[in-house]
């Protein structure tokens, strides 16, 4: 396959690209642990007494 004189670009704009999902994963990933311990601290607390 021939990319021409433009291939520079090309790959260039498809390596960006990779790289800006493969981060996107990742953050969605780790954003989800963070999450699932925010909510077990959350369960495991006793509700607020005494304001309303």
């Amino acid at each position: 396959m021939d990319l021409g004189p433009h291939a520079p670009f090309i790959l260039g704009a498809y390596g960006f690209t990779g790289l800006v999902i493969l981060g996107l994963v990742a953050h969605a990933f780790l954003d989800r642990r963070a999450q699932e311990r925010a909510l077990a601290r959350l369960a495991q607390e006793p509700p607020p007494r005494g304001r309303r």
